[in-house]
């Protein structure tokens, strides 16, 4: 895993010769990477309405940071639980995914080139003059990435919504086909000729406890009157029970099931299957017909996730670059002069970089090492305030735990 974070010092000479041995420092030791962070000049404001913007920047981060991990940990659930049937040829350029570590492998792979991106975007950030023009205040500018935020963010629970109940009716159509014979659909399993259907007669069908298969054949014609003779019929059977058929007129099923609990005999192990041949092929052509739409969901949902994910990374990224913008002018004052800097270490080596960047620019501020004194900036606690302005860039929300 690795720490990525924001840092900004002033402009002076001082600070500069900081600067300088940070970057010998690391250069040496190669505990980190540094490179320039390029924020523009924006515009400053008055005082009050720059503390006002700090504030709802520090809210905006936290919304931000929460819909990429609602967006990360979505693209990892659909990904797992979207099974082999509807990942061959959606993903890695069409290839087979057959096996439990293929698709491991796939979301590992997806995963580390957001990831890529992610970072090659941060590294070599330039403000989107297009989208968010310097010439507009402060506040414009948080409310323009606010807007953006929380579009993706309906859109999303519109979109993760549609997907789940196509996802649910399909497993619960798909759950039909399986499990015993008391739930799973007798399609396939009953034909057209096992069952009489005419104007006076009507074929039943009747899950039998495997136990009690003798007592049914002994017993089913004398349950009621009008049961045809010999029409009971054993279609199918699994390790508890066997479904029969027995055909009867259609005035008497009611008398037929009636007898039948009157004879005491165990509801277990005799259950009546109430089934359709029409109902049954319209729910087997709904199953195939979710299952296209599944996998041609699951195409475009994923295509979509990973799109807003790097759409809201750009408006992640310029609100770090406007905390730091305004963090700088409330902390070092005007004219605006500081210097921004981007450093990315691994995070076993990142308590090292710490007490290096605390040693360096202790003189900005001394009391930042005192532990009871309080921190009044948005969105810090008192273990996050240094002398240094910093803000952390999570870069692990695509790590695959």
């Amino acid at each position: 895993m690795q720490d990525a974070w924001v840092i900004s010092v002033p402009l002076d000479k001082t600070s500069s010769k900081s600067v300088e041995k940070l970057k010998r420092f690391i250069g040496r030791t190669n505990l980190a990477s540094c490179c320039k962070f390029s924020i523009p000049d924006l515009k400053v404001g008055i005082l009050d309405s720059l503390l006002s913007v700090s504030d709802e920047l520090s809210t905006l981060d936290m919304f931000t940071e929460s819909v990429m991990i609602q967006t990360c940990k979505c693209m990892r659930e659909v990904m797992e639980q979207a099974g082999d049937k509807v990942m061959e040829d959606v993903l890695a350029n069409g290839a087979h995914i057959t096996k439990q570590k293929d698709l491991h492998s796939t979301l590992k792979a997806l995963l580390k080139s957001l990831r890529v991106d992610m970072m090659s975007y941060v590294t070599n950030f330039q403000w989107d003059e297009v989208k968010y023009p310097t010439s507009l205040p402060l506040s414009s500018l948080v409310n323009i990435i606010k807007k953006e935020v929380s579009q993706v963010k309906l859109e999303f629970k519109s979109r993760a919504a549609t997907y789940s109940s196509v996802k649910k009716r399909l497993q619960n159509l798909e759950h039909q086909q399986e499990g015993s014979l008391k739930t799973c659909s007798l399609n396939g399993i009953v034909r057209r000729e096992d069952l009489v259907v005419s104007e006076y007669l009507t074929t039943l069908l009747v899950l039998v406890s495997r136990r009690d298969y003798m007592q049914w054949e002994k017993t089913y014609e004398s349950l009621s009157e009008f049961v045809v003779p010999r029409s009971s019929r054993k279609l199918c059977e699994d390790r508890a029970a066997g479904i029969f058929s027995v055909t009867l007129f259609k005035r008497v099923v009611c008398d037929f099931i009636a007898k039948a609990k009157e004879r005491n005999l165990n509801p277990h192990r005799f259950n009546l299957r109430e089934y359709s041949f029409d109902l049954d092929e319209k729910q087997q052509q709904e199953r195939m017909e979710l299952s296209v739409h599944k996998k041609e969901h699951y195409g475009t949902f994923m295509e979509w996730l990973k799109a807003i994910y790097n759409q809201v990374i750009i408006s992640w990224i310029h609100l770090k670059a406007l905390r730091v913008f305004v963090e700088s002018v409330l902390r070092y004052g005007l004219p605006v002069n500081y210097q921004a800097l981007l450093l990315q270490s691994d995070t076993k080596c990142s308590e090292k970089l710490r007490e290096k960047l605390s040693s360096l620019f202790a003189y900005l501020d001394p009391t930042s090492a005192v532990s009871d004194v309080t921190c009044d900036i948005p969105g810090l606690s008192q273990q996050d305030y240094f002398s240094y302005i910093c803000f952390p860039v999570n870069i692990n929300l695509l790590d695959l735990s």
